[in-house]
């Protein structure tokens, strides 16, 4: 049986829909669209840009115009150049919405023979991962058996399965209600999972905040900023983060997990 006490959730998908429609008021406050844009935006589709009447041509136009502005940049990390990834290119999503970002290169669209990340891409580390991982002497130090492993894959999207679970919020509602801990992370430039989006669903479970939004600090310097709810959940976001946080700011995620780990503060 398992003993569970509590769990850690960074960038996470939760509730798709209302992550989807945080992208545009992010962008909007990391200055990728104009005021006119956000606006437009916000009046023609009332906040709602996923389940978009197919009638509404003033709101489609508006994101269509949103789409082209932010098609160059690297969602996992507004601020990284934008680079081919380095795993073999999935299938069609088995996500039947419409993507408002369209740079969602790693997850979306199935791309034949795509080109490979060059020096100065973080992707080019995760290439370099797959020559090293198949690498016969690296296997040799690691005793995997000859024969008894195929190639390795950073990322395998070959595997065949069924989304059955669309919006894993209800199990929030549930491990909240039972008084699990919990620590919910965002690196505050990722737009794949905007951090607003995630913000929008922890405010929904409608529990008080104990510990108001309050920097926290590393080495003298802000790493993020922290809130702290009545059901146990710590709500952090990691400054300078990326969609896979700890990959980009090691150092405070380490420091982030430790202090809740051992029911410090942040």
């Amino acid at each position: 049986m398992l003993n569970l006490i509590g769990y850690i959730l960074g960038n996470a998908a939760t509730e798709p829909t209302v992550e989807e429609n945080s992208k545009i008021p992010f962008a909007h406050g990391m200055g990728l669209i104009s005021n006119e844009l956000y606006e437009s935006l916000k009046m023609g589709c009332g906040g709602e840009y996923v389940n978009v009447d197919p009638k509404n041509e003033v709101c489609l136009n508006d994101i269509q115009a949103f789409s082209k502005l932010t098609s160059e940049i690297e969602g996992a990390h507004i601020l990284e150049p934008r680079c081919p990834f380095s795993s073999p290119k999935p299938r069609e999503s088995s996500r039947k919405r419409r993507s408002l970002n369209v740079n969602e290169q790693s997850q979306e669209f199935l791309v034949p023979e795509p080109p490979l990340p060059t020096i100065g891409c973080r992707t080019y580390g995760y290439l370099l991962s797959y020559y090293w991982n198949n690498d016969y002497n690296v296997r040799k130090a690691l005793r995997i058996r000859l024969g008894s492993k195929g190639e390795w894959q950073r990322c395998n999207f070959g595997l065949p399965y069924a989304r059955e679970i669309h919006s894993s919020f209800s199990y929030h509602v549930s491990l909240s209600t039972k008084g699990y801990r919990s620590l919910i992370y965002s690196g505050d430039h990722d737009m794949m999972v905007p951090f607003l989006g995630t913000e929008a669903w922890i405010k929904s479970l409608n529990y008080s905040i104990v510990d108001d939004w309050r920097p926290w600090i590393l080495h003298s310097q802000v790493a993020g900023y922290t809130r702290t709810y009545s059901n146990r959940m710590t709500y952090a976001t990691v400054k300078g983060g990326g969609h896979t946080a700890p990959e980009y700011r090691p150092a405070e995620c380490y420091a982030m997990f430790q202090r809740w780990i051992n029911h410090d503060p942040l």
